[in-house]
């Protein structure tokens, strides 16, 4: 009795059990992360391994139920039928607040947008004196507000101001006027000034606009924000100097 117990022991210990628990053996976990999830599971299946969803996200720029993240590791050293965690690429994607772009700058927008993984979209300019300033910001094609729920990876597009803004009113005339005049009324009236070219031998005292662009003629009209240049008499004063 006593032999056939000790051979019942030594079996159970040394042929059974190492056996049923495949003592010794290990496989290694193949790499799934990035592969879609029907191509892993037939993957895992041949290993002799399972797997286990424990977590899900979504990324715009990947097919849906691509595998994000596993563990463990690939290379990893397992057991025969062990379970790898898996988290996966969501098919839907979730509803986000639509962050506040307006009155940013493009640049600005940009950055807000990729921090919510939303895309930029077509940029459209639109008269504004707010130059490069964003106005309104459309998903498909309807404006959203800031806070509105949109789905995640949406594109964004962008109306952005061009700076010269859409009031039309008849050109000023200032010639024969001193330039500092000149230069005052001008940008009084919202337009900026742009070249300011000297000319010498003229009849005119030194610093009168002879000469301007666009001419204020007759029917002549120009935009909030644009440049008028002006061509005066005399030398070009020399900064510093008086």
């Amino acid at each position: 009795m006593a032999i056939i117990v000790v051979a019942m022991i030594v079996g159970f210990f040394y042929i059974y059990l190492p056996s049923a628990t495949n003592h010794g053996e290990s496989i290694s976990v193949p790499r799934i992360e990035g592969m879609q999830l029907t191509d892993a599971e037939e993957l895992l299946e041949q290993q002799n391994l399972r797997y286990f969803i424990n977590d899900s996200s979504y990324n715009s720029n990947l097919k849906p139920y691509t595998i994000l993240t596993q563990d463990p590791s690939p290379d990893a050293k397992v057991k025969e039928n062990r379970k790898i965690y898996i988290s996966v690429n969501m098919k839907n994607p979730p509803m986000i607040k639509m962050p506040k772009l307006i009155d940013g700058s493009v640049k600005n927008a940009e950055l807000i947008l990729k921090s919510y993984d939303l895309k930029k979209g077509e940029v459209t300019m639109v008269p504004d004196l707010q130059q490069n300033a964003v106005l309104k910001q459309f998903v498909n094609g309807q404006e959203v507000k800031p806070g509105e729920l949109i789905p995640k990876g949406s594109v964004v597009d962008l109306h952005v101001g061009d700076g010269l803004g859409n009031t039309e009113f008849e050109v000023p005339d200032v010639v024969g006027m001193p330039v500092d005049e000149a230069s005052v009324l001008l940008v009084g009236q919202g337009l900026q000034i742009g070249n300011i070219i000297y000319v010498q031998g003229s009849e005119e005292p030194d610093g009168t606009v002879l000469k301007q662009r666009p001419f204020a003629e007759v029917g002549a009209v120009i935009r909030v924000g644009e440049f008028v240049d002006l061509w005066v008499a005399g030398e070009e004063p020399v900064q510093g100097i008086e």
